[in-house]
């Protein structure tokens, strides 16, 4: 079986707002799309049909406006991307990685004791 493409930037965004509002329209994927850059709706469009081909949506051809709904799961997706920036840019160390992200981001009280929970279960696991 062969392995889901990567997305491109552009189609993560859309990938994004697919995964937070669910089965969309190209018209609603625009109009969020517009709220934080220019994009043209033939460009959307094409982009979105482009998607469809590389398996990366499914489409609803039941009504007039075609509905279109994320093909690849976003824990899946993220899981491959994390693990291509470990490998190219970490050398494959994880805990460097965490140590930059925790460097160069502003983590508040509730992330922290998030992560912290986290660590807990997963020392718990390798004993």
């Amino acid at each position: 079986m062969s392995e889901t493409p990567k997305p491109t930037e552009s189609e993560l965004e859309i990938l994004n707002i697919l995964w937070e509002r669910g089965p969309s329209t190209v018209r609603d994927v625009h109009e969020v799309l517009e709220q934080s850059k220019e994009a043209g709706y033939t460009t959307t469009l094409k982009l979105m049909q482009i998607m469809h081909d590389k398996k990366l949506l499914a489409r609803d051809t039941g009504s007039k406006s075609h509905v279109y709904t994320a093909n690849i799961s976003q824990e899946k997706t993220q899981g491959q991307l994390v693990k291509k920036l470990i490998d190219s840019m970490f050398n494959g160390s994880a805990s460097q990685l965490v140590m930059q992200a925790l460097g160069n981001h502003k983590t508040n009280k509730k992330e922290l004791d998030q992560i912290k929970k986290y660590l807990e279960e997963i020392e718990k696991k390798s004993k």
